[in-house]
């Protein structure tokens, strides 16, 4: 057990829980206005800026895919990390983060190629109209020279804060949404490039940021070093961990796909007006979802560790608080936008008509809100024990399953507002999901967690 990472099994449980969650619900929190600080300013472009902004709702499932092949790698990865350290074995867990750099770096260079290639095609597909594309591709061409540096950023972070050094994790963060907060107005509005600037002011950002975590991991502050003698593959090191990161992996490159359903469906439906309020609610969501996640991340070093340690009553303890926070912050989240939704629209917005159209969806998109806190929990703690036959499945279930098919399912049950039916789907997919995941977790949950001493998994 090394001295860092004892305190992870030490330390008293709820201190513990809030030291490392703070910084990376903070870290969420700062990684949101990353993501939808262009979106805000595009937004506002005079004249432009609602075109602008669907056009960038178009580019969104692109940016998921490229995010998606990060977490395959960190979400694996990283868990497996803390595992392999309560077990004890540092060196093995060293071997493994420098596998999943290797990974990353050769992730990157495909998904490059492929977007400068083929990016405009890919937007049409995504359901770009002719008013929209231009702002698409241009952001989309600039965006996709920074493919490295998001692979990185997000993928190396993971094994930053799956030490436990959650801090670190938020300025790894906070480096970038500085940059991109700073160069966004300077790049759009001071030297007029519009869309394009908003997308060199992000890759330069994410690049800001890789540097940081590869110093840190390089340095003498870390548990695991990042050494050179790591970065060759070995298929019994690297692919366990990209089992278990496939589940992430289905969670957001479904939401790339889930985009582009409702996208193309609302496109038909209810037009351009349709889908920028899709990308309005998308953003509002993921202003949700993130201190959520960084609840999860807090969670998942003490659940992980402690579980390669054989200390299953302080999982089971991990589990229940984890619970608890992601319940009520999804409650209250709920309640917010339900009485304050022009207050949340009027961020990305000055188009009275998109921010009217919107208030409408945004009752029926988050219906079933205030429950997800229960999927969420349940979820990371699957990914934090190492079991990717269960995050997968629950991964699965909600988007695949039932989400795709039900945005094109529920249009023909109401004839009367087809639009506001596919906005429907969102609500009663998580209803379902909700239920059958929370129902697994009860059953699998109960035999994970009865081994006094698990190990590796």
């Amino acid at each position: 057990m090394s001295d860092h990472a004892s305190f992870l099994a030490t330390k008293p449980l709820k201190q513990l829980l809030f030291h490392l969650a703070i910084p990376a619900v903070t870290a969420q929190m700062i990684n949101m206005l990353y993501n939808i600080v262009d979106r805000i300013y595009i937004g506002h472009i005079p004249g432009e800026g609602a075109l602008a902004l669907t056009g960038l709702g178009v580019c969104m499932p692109v940016l998921m895919v490229i995010s998606a092949f990060a977490a395959l790698v960190g979400s694996g990865g990283a868990p497996r990390a803390s595992i392999l350290l309560g077990e004890g074995h540092q060196s093995e867990a060293e071997d493994l983060m420098g596998e999943c750099f290797t990974t990353l770096m050769l992730i990157a260079l495909p998904l490059t190629v492929i977007l400068e290639l083929w990016g405009n095609d890919i937007l049409l597909a995504f359901g770009a109209s002719g008013n929209t594309i231009i702002y698409a591709k241009q952001y989309l061409s600039v965006y996709a020279l920074g493919t490295v540096f998001v692979q990185l950023t997000l993928g190396m972070n993971a094994f930053i804060i799956a030490q436990g050094f959650s801090t670190t994790g938020m300025l790894s963060v906070l480096v970038g949404a500085i940059s991109n907060c700073i160069l966004d107005p300077l790049f759009i509005f001071t030297f007029g490039m519009g869309v394009k600037g908003a997308a060199w002011a992000t890759v330069l950002s994410q690049a800001f940021s890789t540097i940081w975590i590869i110093c840190f991991l390089c340095g003498e502050k870390t548990a695991l070093h990042l050494k050179r003698k790591h970065f060759r593959l070995h298929k019994n090191v690297i692919l366990p961990a990209l089992a278990l990161g496939l589940s992430t992996f289905v969670m957001q490159s479904t939401e790339s796909a889930l985009m582009v359903c409702f996208n193309s469906s609302l496109l038909r439906y209810g037009g351009d007006i349709a889908v920028g309020a899709m990308t309005i609610l998308s953003s509002i969501n993921m202003f949700m979802h993130l201190p959520l996640q960084g609840f999860g991340q807090g969670a998942q070093p003490i659940m992980s560790y402690n579980y390669g340690a054989g200390n299953i009553g302080r999982v089971k303890e991990t589990f229940h608080l984890l619970l608890k926070l992601d319940c009520s912050g999804s409650m209250l989240f709920w309640a917010a936008t339900m009485l304050f939704p022009k207050m949340f629209i009027a961020v990305f917005t000055s188009d009275n008509n998109l921010a009217e159209f919107t208030v409408k969806a945004l009752r029926v998109y988050f219906a079933s809100l205030g429950l997800i806190g229960i999927q969420m929990a349940c979820q990371m703690t699957f990914v934090s024990l190492g079991r990717a036959k269960e995050s997968i499945i629950v991964a699965s279930v909600r988007k695949l399953i039932l989400l795709i098919p039900l945005i094109y399912i529920m249009p023909l049950f109401m004839n009367q507002n087809k639009t506001m039916a596919v906005y429907l789907a969102e609500p009663i997919a998580d209803a379902i999901a909700i239920t059958f995941t929370a129902t697994l977790f009860a059953v699998k949950s109960r035999k994970i967690l009865s081994v006094k001493n698990p190990g590796r998994t």
